[in-house]
């Protein structure tokens, strides 16, 4: 990455190093947003080099989302704790949520500064969305604060972490860290996930070992559909159950989700208590 000074935004916490690229932001570049800086470029484009095909998954993980949501409201959610939640874009939870239930209260969660000044920019005046600044690896601090924020964790919580457990190495135990979070929620909560996955070598795997260069903002370890399954823990699965993304109760109108094939590089799926 460069050395040289980067003009830093209004908008940039004193607290980034603007020279060091971020999940969050590199994110936000593959959807075409504008909080990110050279540094997230630079990286981004070099990710795009290895897999070309990174904005349309991005896309879709955006996309699932709102169908995630969407579903989760229709099973009477109305809490929702997005852990990882990244830079805010269009159609992010709270609008989804709170369109189709005004009442909906939603947690963002981030550990990157930008994502979360930026999201509380966003939610100002939506007294039932917030985000924190938290490392989602922390249950007992996310949960308090989440708490804090007004989730009711006596009653049922829709736990999302899409595209993050991917950044989890094995050693951090997404499982027990699931297990962790579900245990201190109400019966009836969910857990819905997106992650990055494999069934042997894959093109994907060019993208995997640029995210683990020295500049890299945090390495990838994807994982097998099973291994992707065991974070679930003891969940039951809802219908369709672990699948490739686009095939996760796409719209009626998404023709081509049926034909995606079984090594599209991302599953995902939803559980409940």
């Amino acid at each position: 990455m460069t050395d040289r000074p980067v003009d830093r935004p209004p908008w940039a916490p004193a607290e980034v190093d603007l020279a060091r690229p971020s999940v969050a932001r590199v994110y936000d570049y593959y959807l075409g947003g504008s909080h990110n800086f050279e540094s997230d470029r630079a990286f981004a484009e070099k990710a795009l080099q290895a897999y070309p095909e990174m904005r349309n998954v991005s896309r879709e993980n955006r996309a699932l989302l709102r169908r995630m949501v969407r579903y989760l409201v229709d099973a009477g959610v109305d809490q929702f704790l997005d852990l990882g939640s990244g830079i805010p874009t269009e159609g992010n939870v709270h609008e989804v949520a709170q369109a189709a239930k005004p009442g909906t209260r939603i947690v963002y969660v981030d550990r990157d500064p930008v994502a979360v000044v930026h999201s509380r920019h966003l939610l100002a005046g939506n007294d039932r969305a917030t985000a924190v600044l938290a490392d989602v690896r922390d249950a007992p601090r996310v949960l308090d604060l989440a708490a804090r924020a007004g989730l009711d964790l006596d009653r049922p919580v829709a736990v999302l972490a899409l595209a993050l457990f991917h950044f989890f190495a094995d050693a951090d135990r997404p499982a027990e860290l699931m297990t962790r979070y579900l245990a201190a929620l109400a019966p009836g909560s969910h857990l819905a996930v997106s992650h990055g996955s494999r069934r042997g070598p894959s093109a994907f795997d060019a993208l995997a070992q640029v995210y683990g260069d020295d500049d890299s903002p945090n390495r990838v370890r994807l994982r097998t559909p099973e291994e992707i399954l065991a974070i679930f823990g003891d969940l039951e699965l809802v219908e369709p159950g672990l699948v490739p993304s686009p095939r996760w109760r796409p719209d009626p109108c998404d023709d081509e989700a049926a034909a995606v094939r079984d090594d599209y590089p991302v599953h995902a799926g939803v559980g409940r208590s």
